[in-house]
């Protein structure tokens, strides 16, 4: 065999013919992409004008269905009057002129080079950071075509545009695109805008209300001020800045527009036919992930079939109006969000984010974090039954105290020793913190989680009682899993698109399911929540067929809360004051579980009475050996100082906090301690163990495994 040393020379040969290769691919490539560029402008330039083009008007006919054929929102056109060029300002010409096409009186209604541009910079961005559609453009999308997003698309909206800038003039144009264009919260054009945010005409406006209108387009719902005030101001300074750059204002202008402070007309009454506004603002959400934008649907002459159940949303309209006027809770503070779905296939069935939409466009289903109170308890309970512990197993319903807290019952009432069924049911203030010590805070945490709970969770004692804020959207999805046998569905709203020319463009995929909890745990527990509205504190809730559910009251009954399911439908009622004051003597069982039992009446009514397909689950019969004793404040920190004093040889270490916290979980969020919480952990009160009542089921090797004693003060 031979070893051949190529000389520099003719490797240094073959570099340069390798590089000659690509630099004449390069420049071959470029030379393609222009001559077609060159092509397709001439084509474009020998195209005809569009005849009676003004005549034209924009197909706004979209329509949102219910599942069962209701009509529940209609987009239509909210304008005053058509307004001429010479009416509308200056200043707005230039602000939307900076904002959407800085080249528009320079083009031919398309910039084949800005299009290049854009995708070069969309491609090194990962991202879409540049638009590429010229004002014309829009305009030939709004006046002609279906807003599908494909390259057909595309090409005929440069076709259009080439032939709309051979029909009229620029300002023609100009004056049609504003008074066509999507602006947000039902209005179209520049003067139906100015007369819905600011209850202005457009000659009113101020720089600042001006610059806030030119933004819209982009992202009409996203910058809304009725949406979000914060993003639509950002959004006005960003056009201020770009107005400034290209010299159509002054410094002293723009420094002193973007400190303007926006004031709002009080909102109008609603501009579209819509019967379900919040839900439809769901709808909305889950379309746009699903990659249609506000003008996209408002201007799109789609039908848009969604999950909502009408009987069952029209009865939670109505059911929210009636227990709230019957309980006097009239005033605009005072408010009631439901959220309903089948648990099977996660279909949206009613939802309600607040009691009059006119007055409040803010989404208390999944915009509110609010605490929960007693609503939380289940999941302490279902991390202890995983853990190994029965309902039928008995815990002390006596005063606790846990490092510094001491958790006391509603009325200062004990029932001595109970099983865990019936703490749930009677919702046990002191025996649901003795579960949470016992069991962990961290493994609730991490329950909660798998369950659906995304919200942060703190790492303390107290989140048994609900202390934690949570969106009425995740606490119901989490109750579902109980309902589905230990399997999680995520809910969704829209079931299909359909085109003007009634195409299907979107069916809705067979939804998810992923097991988050043994079946075995799902029974035990839809045993236990029978028991709140058969004889607990639920039932007012009681509709007559198998259902679980619990109640929750936070303290000051600011929050008070109902979450149930049958074997089909999980259904979460909120009720509470907007500003977090307190609501008298509301708690969870009364008017959340009256709303609760109005709306399931009529939900569950296609699926019979059925009851859950679960496993058998026993529970004990018990009859309390005393009756429930009322213990003071006073009396219960003697018993807390005698309880120390006589059982301190027996008491042991409690669980060592540093090493559960670092623990790791999988999709778990890190979890911050405060320095007033690790206090609390190192003063724990020692645990004693009790021995759980035996159950009457037969024995078998895995059930002997599961009785696990409970840690627990003695009796006193």
């Amino acid at each position: 065999m031979y070893n051949f040393i190529v000389p520099k020379q003719i490797k240094k040969a073959k570099n340069q013919k390798l590089h000659s290769t690509i630099a004449y691919f390069v420049s071959a490539c470029i030379a393609v992409f222009v001559a077609g560029l060159v092509a397709f402008k001439m084509y474009l330039f020998t195209l005809p004008p569009i005849h009676n083009l003004e005549e034209f008007r924009p197909n706004i006919i979209t329509k949102f269905y219910s599942s069962d054929g209701e009509i529940i929102k209609t987009f239509t056109a909210y304008t005053f009057k058509k307004v001429e060029l010479e009416e509308i300002p200056s200043t707005l010409i230039q602000a939307v002129i900076a904002t959407e096409d800085k080249n528009f009186y320079h083009h031919d209604g398309y910039d084949l080079f800005g299009l290049a541009r854009s995708i070069v910079a969309n491609v090194m961005a990962g991202r879409v950071v540049q638009g590429a559609s010229t004002i014309t453009q829009q305009l030939s999308r709004i006046l002609f075509l279906s807003n599908e997003k494909t390259f057909n698309r595309k090409i005929k909206e440069f076709v259009i545009a080439a032939r709309i800038e051979k029909t009229i003039s620029k300002d023609k144009i100009l004056e049609m695109y504003l008074n066509n264009v999507y602006l947000g919260s039902g209005a179209y054009g520049v003067e139906g805008a100015a007369q819905i945010y600011f209850n202005k005409h457009i000659n009113e406006l101020s720089l600042a209300e001006i610059a806030l209108i030119a933004g819209l387009p982009q992202a009409p719902s996203v910058y809304s001020p009725f949406n979000d005030i914060k993003k639509a101001q950002q959004r006005r300074n960003q056009v201020l800045k770009r107005m400034y750059k290209m010299r159509y204002i002054t410094k002293e202008q723009y420094k002193e527009a973007r400190h303007e402070k926006i004031k709002l007309s009080s909102l109008p009454q609603l501009y579209t036919f819509n019967k379900a506004p919040y839900f439809c603002d769901y709808v909305m959400n889950e379309l746009e992930k699903l990659g249609f934008d506000e003008t996209d649907i408002s201007q799109g002459g789609y039908k848009i079939v969604t999950t909502l159940d009408y009987k069952s949303q029209m009865a939670a309209n109505t059911a929210i109006t009636k227990n709230m006027e019957g309980w006097e809770l009239k005033g605009d503070n005072q408010q009631a969000a439901v959220f309903s779905f089948n648990t099977n296939d996660g279909k949206i069935l009613a939802y309600v984010g607040g009691k009059d939409y006119t007055k409040s466009q803010f989404d208390r289903v999944t915009q509110a974090v609010r605490p929960i109170g007693s609503a939380f308890k289940p999941f302490v309970y279902a991390a202890a039954i995983e853990k190994g512990l029965t309902p039928n197993d008995m815990i002390q319903d006596m005063p606790v105290k846990i490092g510094n807290w001491a958790p006391k019952n509603y009325g200062y009432k004990y029932r001595g020793e109970i099983p865990l069924y019936t703490a749930l049911m009677v919702s046990s203030n002191v025996c649901a913190a003795r579960l949470i010590e016992y069991v962990g805070i961290r493994p609730v945490i991490q329950l909660a989680r798998v369950m659906g709970i995304t919200t942060p969770l703190e790492y303390d004692y107290t989140i048994a009682l609900g202390s934690n804020g949570v969106k009425l959207f995740e606490i119901t999805r989490a109750y579902g899993v109980f309902s589905n046998g230990g399997y999680k569905v995520e809910p969704y709203a829209v079931e299909s698109i359909e085109t003007s020319r009634g195409k299907v463009i979107y069916t809705a995929p067979k939804v998810k399911s992923t097991k988050v909890m043994a079946v075995e745990t799902a029974a035990a527990m839809t045993a236990m929540l029978k028991t709140v509205i058969q004889s607990g504190t639920g039932a007012a809730a009681n509709i007559g067929k198998p259902a679980a559910a619990k109640t929750g009251t936070t303290d000051d009954s600011k929050d008070a809360t109902f979450f149930g399911y049958t074997p089909d439908i999980v259904t979460g009622v909120w009720v509470g004051n907007d500003d977090n004051s307190k609501m008298g003597n509301l708690t969870g069982g009364t008017v959340p579980a009256l709303i609760w039992k109005d709306i399931m009446k009529v939900a569950t009514e296609p699926y019979g009475s059925k009851d859950f397909d679960y496993p058998a689950v026993q529970l004990k019969p018990f009859h309390a050996k005393m009756a429930p004793v009322i213990i003071s404040p006073e009396n219960a920190q003697k018993t807390f100082e005698k309880e120390e004093g006589e059982n301190i040889a027996e008491k042991q270490q409690t669980e060592n906090i540093e090493q559960e916290a670092g623990t790791e979980f999988e999709n778990q969020e890190p979890v911050v301690e405060t320095k007033k919480q690790k206090e609390n952990k190192r003063t724990a009160a020692p645990k004693v163990e009790v021995k759980p009542v035996k159950i009457e089921t037969p024995k078998t090797e895995e059930s002997e495994a599961k009785l696990a004693p409970i840690p627990m003060a003695k009796p006193f």
